[in-house]
């Protein structure tokens, strides 16, 4: 939507109608008469430009033109400065698609205010003073409004392929979505399967092969979780050094003063996921709740392990963890890590809350969580 000054811009350039006043002001021989055709002629003008201003047909711009020009002609029998009209036509000249059907419409102008010049009556110097001006208006205007309805369109095409380029960019991360679930859980939920009809089978004749089937699919479906669960993450992380960025225009907008310190080497991919949506979850909690003024950020590396760490210096909260922290606890503990939460001293006037994540640095492979911590 077009912003109020941009949308009425162009009124402004009904400055120029003064042009019709210069003769009749300084005219000694001026009558009513010539006065009463400044009105009227302003009258027939001004709703001609705003409905050429909205118009966006092809056909119904181009007479809108010729009816400014026929007005502009007409007005210089009575008005040397009634070619005013035919420099406001020219300038909306230039919107006519294609550019060759606006070129002949400046050259079409350009004759039309040569006619005005010649058939006008208004005595010398009147005439040559208003109509000269026009003639070099119409084709400078002329051209600078071919140009600018040119870059518009340019732009309004790029803007086009983007939108096109990121829908196209949208399916093709479905379909790669698609591809790996199905890749993912299409051969394990088979088996799942097969051995649920064997267990089945079994459950009466052979209740310890059946008893053995039923723990294999349960472990079968604990991998397929914890696969789904690993690349729904790898889905929702960009990275760690992607994340910090986007902390730092959080925090930014947040009016959170931010001080970093990354120094961690390449991580396996595991790592760098948890540690991505661990600091995310961090930041958005120092955003939506601390109230704070200064965050601070670190991760490092050991030969054992690497951590991260986000304090504040907001209104700590005691309680259990949320949702968030939860799920970063589960992510952590998957890959052998922990989470730990500290909050200031409840006396403190700004007690803060620092949460640290520590990952081992070689992938540890975790028991799959149990059905209570599924929950």
């Amino acid at each position: 939507m077009k912003q109020p000054i941009t949308r009425y811009a162009p009124y402004l350039w009904l400055v120029y109608l003064g042009a019709l006043v210069f003769q009749p002001a300084f005219d000694p021989d001026t009558t009513a008469a010539d006065w009463a055709a400044v009105a009227l002629m302003v009258a027939v003008f001004v709703p001609l430009y705003r409905a050429s201003l909205r118009t966006r047909d092809q056909r119904r711009l181009g007479l809108l033109l010729a009816a400014l020009a026929g007005l502009g002609l007409v007005g210089s029998l009575v008005n040397a400065g009634a070619g005013v009209f035919v420099v406001y036509a020219a300038a909306m000249a230039g919107r006519l698609e294609p550019t060759r059907r606006a070129l002949l419409a400046i050259g079409g102008l350009v004759a039309v205010a040569g006619a005005g010049l010649v058939i006008s009556p208004v005595p010398m110097p009147w005439r040559l003073l208003a109509v000269v001006p026009v003639l070099v208006f119409v084709l400078v205007i002329g051209a600078a409004g071919i140009v600018e309805a040119e870059r518009e369109r340019t732009q309004a095409r790029l803007r086009r392929a983007d939108e096109e380029i990121e829908r196209l960019a949208t399916i093709a991360e479905r379909e790669r979505i698609a591809r790996d679930l199905h890749d993912l859980l299409g051969h394990t939920l088979s088996v799942v399967v097969l051995k649920s009809e064997l267990a089945g089978r079994l459950v009466r004749s052979d209740p310890a092969r059946a008893e053995q089937e039923v723990r294999d699919v349960e472990h079968t479906a604990r991998t397929a979780l914890a696969e789904v669960r690993s690349a729904v993450a790898g889905y929702r992380a960009t990275g760690l050094g992607a994340e910090l960025v986007n902390a730092r225009r959080a925090l930014s907008a947040a009016g959170v003063d931010l001080q970093a310190a990354i120094d961690v080497p390449v991580l396996p991919a595991e790592h760098e996921v948890a540690l991505a949506l661990a600091l995310r979850e961090a930041v958005t909690n120092v955003v939506r709740h601390a109230d704070a003024h200064h965050a601070t950020i670190r991760a490092e590396a050991t030969s054992q392990q690497v951590w991260l760490e986000v304090s504040d210096d907001g209104r700590g909260t005691q309680g259990p963890d949320g949702s968030g922290l939860a799920g970063m606890r589960e992510r952590a503990e998957a890959l052998g890590g922990q989470v730990s939460r500290y909050t200031g001293a409840a006396g403190d006037e700004r007690p803060g809350t620092t949460v640290r994540v520590v990952l081992p640095r070689a992938l540890t492979t975790a028991v799959a969580p149990g059905p209570a911590a599924q929950s």
